[in-house]
């Protein structure tokens, strides 16, 4: 049986226009928080907005205000988990100028801002994993956090000392943010204690990484260069 959804606006907010509160803030965090709690406890699936609002206190008709679907709840934590992406990637990105060492900063700081979500990811995953879920980060639902991680591997390599192909440069970011959604992907299924061997597939593949990106420039590897390109475009569009 489909859940209802509230009306929304394109963002997935309230329709009625009354403006925000400091009470209202705190009310739809404690759904937001209450909500994931319940998906690591229960799993995605068997998680409905009733149970989400009876265990937040809140009437259902008060979840549907601040959040229309369950799928708006996970919109929101992509979104707050960019943000603290972002900003748990902070230090290294002030501190280091070499490419491979701003890189492995960001990916390991991605793998510790979701790590305690990990017990939920997998039974979550396979609703996100369907080419037509709004949950996908592929989505047009999805794009504000997908652009946004998009941008923090930009400043990955706009603050890097790294000399990249300058074809190759404007491309980089994306791809780097596709070689990041492998990493999560391999960590969703990592049952390996603390998911070391995630953090191992960070360190080994880095210097791989900040090696290829370096032999961009190389005139001889250039026509290899173009036809990746050309690819990733063709598929892309």
């Amino acid at each position: 049986m489909t859940e209802q959804t509230a009306p929304t606006t394109a963002a997935g907010g309230p329709t009625t226009g009354e403006p925000a509160t400091a009470r209202g803030e705190q009310t739809r965090q404690l759904i937001l928080d209450t909500a994931m709690r319940l998906f690591r406890e229960r799993g995605y699936a068997r998680t409905t907005m009733r149970a989400i609002a009876q265990e937040a206190g809140v009437a259902v008709g008060n979840a549907y205000y601040y959040f229309g679907s369950k799928d708006h709840l996970i919109q929101e934590f992509y979104a707050d988990t960019q943000v603290e992406h972002r900003a748990a990637a902070a230090p290294v990105l002030d501190r280091e100028r070499e490419f491979a060492a701003r890189l492995a900063g960001v990916l390991h700081a991605g793998v510790d801002v979701l790590t305690p979500y990990h017990s939920f990811a997998a039974s979550f995953f396979k609703t996100a994993a369907e080419p037509t879920s709004p949950m996908s980060p592929f989505s047009a639902e999805s794009s504000a956090p997908r652009e946004a991680s998009i941008a923090l591997f930009r400043e990955v390599l706009e603050g890097s000392t790294a000399k990249v192909d300058p074809e190759l440069r404007p491309e980089l970011p994306e791809l780097l943010w596709l070689a990041y959604m492998g990493v999560v992907l391999y960590w969703v299924h990592d049952r390996s204690p603390d998911q070391v061997r995630t953090r191992k597939l960070i360190d080994g593949a880095v210097p791989l990484v900040d090696r290829l990106v370096g032999l961009s420039r190389l005139r001889v590897l250039r026509p290899v260069t173009r036809q990746a390109l050309d690819l990733i475009r063709a598929l892309r569009h």
